[in-house]
């Protein structure tokens, strides 16, 4: 094969690879969460307060307080708001302004519609595996 033949087929493919690494860095990660604004202004301010110090989501997370992924289903949002607006002996009042508790009730709402955890299908063995319920 000729010189100019390999620098062609070489330079096709640093061309591809550049291409291709720019199309997955800028679009091809895009996805669309269905949350919306209010519930990403809500998902803000529970990374800024490090709720997740505390409490858990999907089951991560600390253990000093409650595990929040369906806690609107489970308890309510009159509830959860109440607790949010007032804390608790163990959880501190923030403060937080009406708009502030809205867009936590939104975030926690859209959290609670995805999944239901912990999954009722599953059942863990004496010896730490997973399995299907029958």
């Amino acid at each position: 094969m000729k010189l100019q033949h390999k620098r062609l087929i070489f330079f096709s493919l640093v061309f591809a690879y550049i291409s291709y690494s720019v199309f997955v860095y800028t679009k091809g990660t895009e996805t669309k969460s269905g949350m919306s604004p209010e519930a990403h202004s809500g998902k803000n301010i529970f990374q800024e307060k490090n709720c997740i110090a505390c409490h858990q989501i999907y089951g991560l997370g600390g253990y000093m307080g409650p595990d929040l992924t369906n806690v609107i289903s489970v308890k309510g949002e009159i509830y959860t708001r109440s607790f949010i607006e007032n804390g608790t002996a163990k959880m501190p009042d923030f403060n937080l302004q009406d708009e502030e508790i809205n867009s936590l009730i939104a975030y926690l709402t859209f959290i609670d519609s995805t999944t239901v955890y912990p999954d009722s299908t599953i059942r863990l063995t004496w010896y730490g595996n997973m399995d299907k319920k029958k």
